[in-house]
């Protein structure tokens, strides 16, 4: 009977247990990553009061069972199913990732690598990718030497949104082409003012300007298929300034202001030129004197016949673009301007009314050489190998590091630590301090997405169910064993 009262303690015990791990799973259902546990029991001790005995062919005795009378029951294991995937919660927050295959994400809470499924992510005062915990994730950083790439090494902090990389560096304009028609009817070709087009460039360190290109007829040439080109002027971006001078107030009082020549240069085609400037000029229309291209100024040269472009200059030179350079005094690489390179070779002689029709473009055919401003970000995406990626206004992307996630030989080895996440342990396999792309064996992330518990609600009820009726037997095996002592107590009376 004692026996029975133990056992029975011991079932109470176990059911007590399944009981409170399944507590656990229900108040879990809706906790992002968390993964569900299973219990399993297993008998103990027994109590032999036979051996067993073989049979006897010399006595004839046939063999004999052993007899044993159990001593209740165990926790067998405590089993987290780590390999079943959650539901898809979307979320369409870009900082929220979901694993897509066997993979954990790696992050560093307090000097230690931990493991979580839970990819609720957010950005910290200094821009690094963490948890709501405010563990850092974990990943690896862009190539020094090849910006596009990430070095697999060891993973490191994420710091994404670093002060260097709000910024998008920028780059001086090399390339850019003409296009349109010119046609020979066009009465603005033979004034003065001829046809302006405005193009636009920038220098290497991210200032835009502009400057104004004028087209017009050659005056003592009788054939209508030849055009000379030159600036009229070149300003900044955002004062709408010229270049080639400044005022400096020198008097407070009267306001009074003195002109002041900045000593830039421009070189278009092969000749270099400085316009003067004019201090005593009354308005700024007068300040700048422009140098005289009608005679040294370059030629376009179109086809009489067919109205397509020949090249530069009237001697049958097929060269269809030119260069044109800001600066082209300042030398020993000071100068933030580069070089361009226009090219002409869009452009035709068509009639057409007598409206001439000429646009300039940034950059030459496939857009390369466009030149950048600096650009300040607009936005981060992380696509499904966990490479992240910062947009910014000046129409760059920009790769900013990679996501790494880690595997393990047997996941359901890995101990729970709490906040949804795990550390390894001697029976789930080391963690080599690299980890992997999670495309590796047919992985991937899914951002906007966040994997949920994997709580089945169903199977706990039904586990609930079995498990109170175990707990309300083994009670019932305490109580009649108690009514059996307490006949044998009365047999003294």
């Amino acid at each position: 009977m004692l026996r029975a009262l133990f056992s029975g303690v011991s079932g109470l015990r176990v059911h007590q247990t399944k009981m409170d791990v399944i507590g656990n799973n229900i108040s879990n259902v809706n906790t992002i990553g968390f993964k569900s546990s299973s219990v399993t029991f297993s008998d103990v001790f027994y109590q032999t009061t036979q051996s067993a005995s073989g049979p006897n062919a010399e006595t004839g005795r046939t063999g004999r069972n052993a007899m044993q009378i159990g001593l209740g029951s165990s926790v067998a294991s405590i089993t987290a199913s780590i390999t079943a995937q959650g539901a898809s919660q979307r979320t369409d927050n870009p900082f929220d990732v979901m694993i897509e295959g066997e993979g954990f994400f790696i992050v560093n809470n307090g000097g230690e690598n931990l493991f979580t499924k839970a990819g609720s992510f957010n950005i910290d005062a200094v821009g690094n990718l963490c948890t709501p915990s405010g563990a850092a994730v974990m990943g690896w950083q862009v190539d020094p030497d090849d910006p596009t790439k990430t070095v697999a090494n060891t993973v490191s902090p994420l710091r994404i949104m670093s002060a260097e990389n709000l910024y998008a560096k920028p780059e001086a304009t090399t390339e850019m082409y003409l296009s349109g028609n010119i046609d020979s009817k066009d009465t603005q070709l033979g004034t003065d003012a001829g046809i302006i087009r405005t193009i636009e460039f920038y220098d290497s360190l991210g200032h835009s300007y502009t400057a104004d290109l004028r087209f017009w007829r050659i005056e003592d040439a009788d054939a209508t298929n030849t055009y000379r080109v030159g600036i009229t002027d070149i300003k900044d971006g955002v004062t709408g300034k010229s270049i080639f001078y400044k005022k400096a107030v020198t008097d407070a009082e009267t306001g009074e202001t003195e002109i002041q020549e900045t000593g830039i240069s421009f070189r278009i085609g092969d000749t270099e030129y400085t316009p003067e400037i004019n201090t005593e000029a009354e308005n700024d229309k007068d300040i700048v004197v422009w140098p005289d291209f009608s005679s040294d100024g370059p030629i376009l040269t179109f086809n009489p016949e067919t109205g397509e472009f020949i090249g530069i200059g009237d001697d049958g030179s097929t060269d269809k673009s030119i260069k044109f350079l800001v600066g082209a005094d300042a030398g020993d690489g000071a100068n933030p301007f580069k070089e361009i390179n226009i090219d002409f070779s869009k452009m035709t002689m068509f009639a057409n009314s007598g409206k001439s029709s000429i646009e300039a473009t940034k950059g030459d055919f496939n857009g390369v050489g466009r030149g950048k401003k600096v650009g300040n970000m607009t936005g981060i995406s992380i696509d499904s190998s966990g490479k992240i990626y910062g947009t910014y206004d000046n129409g760059d992307t920009r790769l900013l590091g990679q996501i790494a996630v880690a595997t393990f030989a047997n996941p359901a080895g890995l101990e729970a630590v709490g906040n949804s996440m795990f550390r390894a342990t001697q029976n789930s396999g080391d963690f080599d301090g690299i980890g992997q792309d999670p495309t590796t064996g047919g992985g991937s992330l899914t951002t906007g997405v966040l994997e949920m518990s994997n709580v089945d609600l169903s199977a706990q009820f039904t586990d609930m169910i079995t498990t109170q009726r175990g707990f309300q037997a083994n009670s019932r095996i305490i109580t009649t064993s108690d009514t059996l002592l307490e006949e044998l107590i009365n047999l003294k009376r």
